[in-house]
C-alpha cells in the first residue's frame, strides 16, 4: 500500500480524502489541516463519510513530512497564497514524495511555467527524488486528456472547444465568488480573474498542452470577455443576496490562434443566476456542465454532468478532478522523480474500485 497524505480539507481536500480511500493501493496515513478547530477532528467527519477512518487531523507539517510519506495529495488553495502554496510543495517534494495538486495554475504546463516557479521544485527533485503532477479543478481532464482524446474521432478539426458552464449559486467560497469573479460587484468593478492576462496566466497552460500535443505551432494567446448585470436582486443558498445591476454573469475565452484563426479555445460561462444572460450557453440541467466541441467533420460534442455531496455540481466537478490526480499517484510512484504534465500522465481505468464501497 502507498502510504498517502491529504494536505488540506476544503473542496478539494475533502473529495481527496474520500478517492485515497476508496483507490485499492493507497492507505491513508494523514491529514494536514490549518484550522486549529479541525485540529485531532477524524478524517471521515471532514470528508463527510458516514464512518470514522481512525485517521486524526494534525497541523503538524513538519513531522507528517518527516515520516516520508510516498505520495502527497496538496489540496490547499493557492489562488491567492501562491507564494505559500509553492513553499508548501517544494517541502512535500523535497521529502521525496509525489505530490499531486490543483494549486499552482502556472505548474499545469510545467516547462513553460516561470523560472520562480520551476526552479524551486526542480531543485527539490534533485534533493529529495520526489515528483510532482499539477492539473485543474475546472477540471483539468476537461481541458486536455479528454479534448485530445475526442480528436483523434475525427476526420478534419477546425477548432477544439472547451466549455465549463456554472451557475455559482451552490459554490461554498463567497471571496472567490465575489472577488475573484466579481459576482454581485458593481459593474465598474475589475474582478481579477479577468484583468489582462490572467486568464491567460490560468488557462493558457492547457491551450499550449493541447497544441503540443496535436503538432501545431501557437501564432498567439488571445482573450475575450463579456459581463452581464443582473434584472432583479436574487438570493442563493449559500452566500445570501446578489443585488440587481450588480454582475451576474461572465463569459470568457482563452483562444489558441493557429495561422491567424483561434483553433484551440477554453471558454468559461458562469452565472450566478440562471435568469442572467439567458442568451449564453447554458448546462443541461440548468447547474453546471463541462462540455467539449469539436468543430469539423464529424462535429463531437460531449457534455459531462457531475454530482457529489448530495446534487452539487461544482462539488462533482472537484471530485471528478481530484479523481484524475489521485488516480495518478500510483503511476507516478513508480516512475522517475521530476515533474510531469497532464500528457505524460496516461489515462487511468479504475482497476479495483468497480463495485468497491466507501465506509
Amino acid at each position: 500500500m502507498i502510504s498517502t497524505v491529504v494536505w488540506g480539507t476544503g473542496n478539494v481536500g475533502r473529495a481527496a480524502i474520500r478517492a485515497v480511500e476508496a483507490h485499492p493501493a493507497l492507505e491513508l496515513t494523514a491529514v494536514i489541516v490549518h484550522n486549529p478547530d479541525k485540529v485531532g477532528r477524524d478524517a471521515g467527519e471532514l470528508a463527510g463519510l458516514d464512518n470514522p477512518l481512525g485517521v486524526a487531523a494534525t497541523d503538524d507539517v513538519e513531522a507528517v513530512l518527516a515520516a516520508r510519506p510516498a505520495a502527497v495529495v496538496y489540496a490547499a488553495s493557492g489562488d491567492v497564497r501562491p507564494d505559500d502554496a509553492l513553499a508548501d510543495l517544494v517541502r512535500a517534494v523535497s521529502a521525496g514524495a509525489a505530490v499531486v495538486s490543483p494549486a499552482l495554475y502556472p505548474l499545469y504546463d510545467h516547462r513553460n511555467a516561470p523560472p520562480e516557479f520551476r526552479d524551486p521544485l526542480l531543485a527539490a527533485v534533485e534533493e529529495g527524488g520526489g515528483s510532482l503532477f499539477a492539473s485543474g479543478v475546472d477540471p483539468g481532464w476537461g481541458n486536455d486528456v479528454l479534448p485530445l482524446l475526442l480528436s483523434g474521432l475525427g476526420t478534419t478539426i477546425d477548432v477544439i472547444r472547451c466549455q465549463e458552464i456554472f451557475d455559482y449559486s451552490t459554490y461554498d467560497q463567497p471571496d472567490s465568488v465575489r472577488y475573484l469573479v466579481g459576482m454581485g460587484q458593481p459593474m465598474d468593478f475589475e474582478p481579477m480573474m479577468l484583468m489582462p492576462s490572467v486568464p491567460t496566466m490560468v488557462w493558457g497552460g492547457q491551450v499550449r498542452m493541447m497544441a503540443r500535443a496535436l503538432g501545431v505551432e501557437l501564432d498567439e494567446i488571445r482573450e475575450t470577455s463579456d459581463r452581464r448585470a443582473l434584472d432583479t436582486t436574487v438570493t442563493t443558498r449559500t452566500m445570501g443576496d446578489f443585488e440587481a445591476g450588480t454582475q451576474g454573469a461572465i463569459r470568457f475565452e482563452v483562444q489558441g490562434v493557429v495561422e491567424g484563426e483561434p483553433r484551440i479555445v477554453i471558454e468559461h460561462v458562469t452565472r450566478i443566476h440562471a435568469s442572467c444572460a439567458p442568451d449564453w450557453p447554458t448546462p443541461p440541467d440548468g447547474a453546471g456542465a463541462h462540455r467539449v466541441v469539436i468543430e469539423g467533420r464529424p462535429r463531437i460534442e460531449v457534455t459531462i454532468e457531475a454530482t457529489d455531496e448530495g446534487e452539487n455540481r461544482s462539488a462533482g466537478g472537484n471530485a471528478t478532478a481530484v479523481g484524475r490526480l489521485v488516480g495518478a499517484i500510483d503511476w507516478l510512484v513508480a516512475a522517475e522523480p521530476g515533474l510531469y504534465d497532464a500528457l505524460d500522465i496516461p489515462l487511468r481505468p479504475a482497476v479495483g474500485k468497480l463495485g468497491r464501497k466507501q465506509p
